[in-house]
């Protein structure tokens, strides 16, 4: 099968249109007809570094939207042609290949009214972005909310689904991003890039400080987060969490870090299951309309590379996916 492949870990230069095996599905387990995948952070970081467990070459890809086309033994209730999509276990070969094979209970049916191409952009950004609003805090109207860097994956369905609670959503975005985070649902949007983060949140707020931080950044970007946490507020960190030493016990503040990967790292059956639920949960809110793909751009298998460094360098708007079959 035609596969991307990563001939070892490192530059992104070193990933290839090559042949791969056909895969087959053991126990419980589903080889589906790739259609798209969704392209995230994750990627390029995996292709730099690498994982213990990869045998090379390897294919990267954990975003998949496609149809089943064959079983498992085990694999119920799936059927052949079902269309399904997935967030994937990164230590396992992903979907940027034709084919891929994934256990059958991760994955969440699609709607028969939304696209291959918006299905594969909601896994790791949209259930990320739902467990943070939905598993870690309890969201609520009238709360407020920073997300940093809000034109992006993460950041744009957080804005979306926080509209949706009635919630004073605050974002950063460069100028060029200010009214595409406002057509998301954005109140106030803050230009990292000229004006002082700390000091207009507290302006918007009349120096209370937010509820809820997305920061999606890393450490140096959660530090700043805790100042502007109100008493009892929460800080999600999607990349890293701030330094212990940067915490005020004072303001008796949650940390949490979210990393969808570690339900399968983990090997933990029910948070698996939940997230396929979480999924499915997205997917309906996709087909009614309340929240939409972000895609902005789908590109081919030859130009994921080109795709992921563009990722890489932090300015792409919404979602990048790559479509196999149109």
């Amino acid at each position: 099968m035609r596969a991307l492949l990563l001939d070892r870990p490192g530059a992104l230069e070193h990933l290839r249109i090559g042949e791969a095996p056909l895969p087959e599905p053991g126990p419980g387990e589903l080889r589906v007809r790739v259609h798209a995948v969704g392209l995230n952070p994750v990627d390029y970081k995996l292709a730099r570094g690498g994982h213990p467990a990869w045998r090379y070459p390897f294919i990267l890809g954990l975003d998949v939207a496609g149809t089943v086309d064959a079983l498992g033994p085990g694999a119920e209730p799936w059927s052949l042609g079902d269309r399904i999509a997935y967030h994937g276990d990164l230590s396992r070969p992903g979907g940027l290949a034709e084919f891929a094979i994934v256990p059958a209970h991760v994955t969440a049916r699609i709607p028969d009214s939304v696209s291959f191409v918006d299905a594969a952009a909601l896994p790791c950004a949209g259930m990320t972005a739902y467990q943070a609003l939905y598993h870690k805090t309890t969201i609520r109207a009238g709360s407020s909310l920073l997300v940093q860097a809000g034109a992006g994956g993460v950041g744009g369905f957080t804005i979306q689904m926080a509209r949706l609670h009635s919630v004073q959503v605050i974002t950063t975005a460069s100028a060029r991003n200010h009214d595409y985070v406002r057509t998301l649902g954005a109140n106030h949007v803050i230009d990292y890039q000229t004006e002082n983060v700390v000091e207009r949140v507290l302006e918007i707020t009349q120096g209370r400080g937010v509820d809820i931080v997305i920061d999606t950044l890393g450490a140096e970007s959660a530090a700043v987060g805790l100042k502007l946490l109100a008493f009892n507020g929460h800080l999600m960190c999607i990349d890293d969490t701030p330094p212990v030493n940067a915490l005020d016990f004072g303001k008796a503040v949650s940390i949490h870090a979210i990393m969808l990967g570690g339900a399968h790292l983990q090997h933990d059956y029910p948070w698996q299951r939940a997230m396929c639920v979480d999924l499915t949960n997205l997917m309906d809110m996709l087909e009614a309309k309340v929240i939409h793909s972000m895609v902005t751009q789908v590109v081919s298998l030859e130009k994921t590379a080109e795709a992921l460094l563009a990722l890489e360098r932090r300015h792409v708007r919404g979602k990048i996916v790559t479509q196999l079959i149109e």
